[in-house]
């Protein structure tokens, strides 16, 4: 070691692929280590709230304290944690609101692991999605069952234990999910794709404004009649209805082809709408048929988890039966010229202004390939109606 003062310069050393390799897996493991170091914070910080807010419930602070309890807790605690931030009357009446919206529902929920359970599978096509799910109603049962002893010795039942899942989500987000979520599966909806997707508080906001909870598997199909039954939920849960286009910027008229090119433009942000797994192959292939007609299939995207190609078609109408036809024959093109080995049957999604739901059922009722429709909101439309109401209010202003 040097006794005296120096700068440490970059000198001569040779390196090789095995120095590299090496470096990678240094920043790799410390880069693990970090996110580690973050999540075991996070989770201190989060079983703190959870025990504070599980206090603040079974004590009935406010009626036994007072109206002023909550402003008289923030100043104690800042007094004693004069540095930390999360001891606002705010945050403080989050903490119990979080406590309360899970003891609350599960109190109220009979046998809840077998109904729970049939709820999940319901909402997901994912193996993993569901594990992590019913592992969070696990939790909260085996905790709700536990018996803890008061200062007393004397046994309380009925506290409800923090689920280590939680620990894995940002506070912001649990104040979000618990402000927005009317129910107990529609939390663990939330939950589950925060852990599973690694959403940002935005991105969480996001898909619970455009309401993906209720969207997922909601497109009309006929996929019970043309998947096996492990597969038939699985690709229900590709779809949803309606899909969110308030990225794309378009005027009050536009063509089929118009709304193509903006999402092609914009297809990164198409994919997140699309959801999770899906990878662009291409738009507009070229089919060229032995007898010189040739057509041309407007989007092609893989799921890569289920292991299958699925073809898109747009339209900018309402919804008519031929369009069935003309995506059943794409589907059945994909499936005999692209489809490998280890794929699963091509789905076909059919992406329309607006449908009829007896149309559409009846449409798909006799196809064999396994097809669903579905419809689109754009943001001109939101802009429109915000334009009408702010013009009828300056008209009843002038009255």
């Amino acid at each position: 070691m040097n006794e005296k003062p120096t700068f440490i310069f970059r000198e001569e050393m040779t390196t090789d692929e095995g120095y590299v390799q090496w470096m990678a897996d240094i920043k790799q493991r410390f880069r693990q280590s970090q996110v580690k170091a973050a999540v075991r914070v996070n989770t201190a910080m989060l079983e703190f709230y959870w025990s504070l807010g599980r206090d603040i419930v079974e004590l009935r602070a406010e009626s036994k304290w007072g109206n002023g309890f909550f402003n008289q807790l923030c100043l104690d605690l800042k007094t004693a944690f004069p540095n930390e931030k999360g001891f606002s009357v705010t945050n403080l009446k989050y903490m119990k609101r979080w406590y309360a919206f899970y003891s609350e529902r599960f109190a109220i929920r009979p046998q809840v692991g077998d109904e729970f359970g049939i709820a999940l599978a319901s909402k997901t096509g994912d193996n993993q999605d569901v594990e992590i799910r019913q592992q969070v109603v696990d939790e909260l049962e085996t905790a709700n069952r536990q018996q803890t002893v008061d200062e007393k010795g004397q046994q309380v039942v009925g506290q409800l234990q923090f689920p280590d899942t939680f620990g894995l989500i940002p506070w912001g987000c649990h104040i979000l999910i618990i402000s927005k979520c009317q129910s107990l599966d529609e939390a663990m909806f939330y939950i589950n794709k925060v852990v599973e997707e690694g959403w940002s508080r935005s991105r969480l906001e996001a898909q619970v404004a455009a309401n993906l909870f209720g969207s997922q598997g909601a497109a009309l199909t006929n996929f019970e009649h043309t998947l096996p039954a492990p597969q038939s939920q699985l690709a229900k849960e590709l779809l949803k209805d309606p899909y969110h286009f308030e990225f794309l910027s378009m005027g009050e008229e536009y063509e089929e082809q118009d709304l193509e090119d903006a999402l092609v433009s914009n297809v990164t942000r198409f994919l997140m709408e699309l959801g999770q797994g899906f990878s662009y192959v291409g738009r507009q292939m070229e089919l060229q048929m032995p007898g010189g007609q040739t057509f041309f299939p407007d989007l092609l995207f893989y799921h890569i988890p289920q292991h299958r190609y699925v073809v898109v078609e747009l339209k900018v109408v309402k919804f008519i039966p031929e369009f069935a036809g003309k995506l059943n024959f794409y589907v059945t093109a994909i499936d005999e010229l692209m489809r490998g080995d280890g794929d699963n049957p091509t789905v076909g999604l059919l992406i329309c202004k607006s449908t009829d739901k007896t149309v559409v059922e009846w449409s798909l009722r006799d196809i064999n390939k396994p097809l669903g429709v579905s419809t689109y909101q754009l943001e001109e439309v939101v802009e429109r109606t915000v334009k009408e109401l702010e013009q009828k209010k300056k008209e009843n202003s002038r009255k």
